[in-house]
């Protein structure tokens, strides 16, 4: 495994989420690989189904981008492993967004994130994003869970 390698991957991840912070669908669209004749880009974000192929996922993106007023990450736990040309990048996001009263609340979730990338003659390309909720417990829950033990 090189380092070069590992630190262009490492490069490309911050660079998509920083594309999904300022909303810029064109560095998106950079991002993404290709489909090829045989095979196809795949995103599953968070409580959502299966998205095939780059247009769907890139279409899910100018979504997320139009109805999000405020997203900021903060990646930790990040490993990343590069096989040849693959690599496989997991992170937890921490994200903070506009809560629902809008731009005077902010709400706060975790996210794990595995990321996998492509060697394509552009460089490092995002082939497969999957994001999966990490469920929090209230404080609430948390103290009558003490006081049951």
């Amino acid at each position: 495994m090189s380092s070069v390698d590992t630190a262009a991957v490492e490069t490309v991840n911050q660079e998509f989420y920083a594309a999904i912070e300022s909303g810029d669908l064109d560095k998106m669209t950079e991002i993404w690989a290709e489909d090829t004749a045989d095979d196809q880009v795949s995103c599953v974000h968070p409580g959502w189904t299966l998205l095939t192929g780059r247009s769907e996922v890139l279409r899910s993106w100018a979504l997320i981008m139009a109805n999000t007023t405020y997203i900021q990450f903060v990646l930790t736990d990040v490993n990343t492993t590069v096989l040849g040309d693959v690599a496989v990048l997991t992170c937890v996001e921490n994200i903070l967004t506009a809560g629902e009263e809008g731009e005077a609340s902010f709400a706060a979730g975790k996210v794990v994130a595995s990321n996998v990338y492509i060697r394509t003659p552009q460089g490092w390309r995002l082939w497969m994003h999957h994001g999966s909720p990490v469920l929090q417990a209230d404080d609430d829950d948390e103290e009558e869970g003490e006081l049951e033990r």
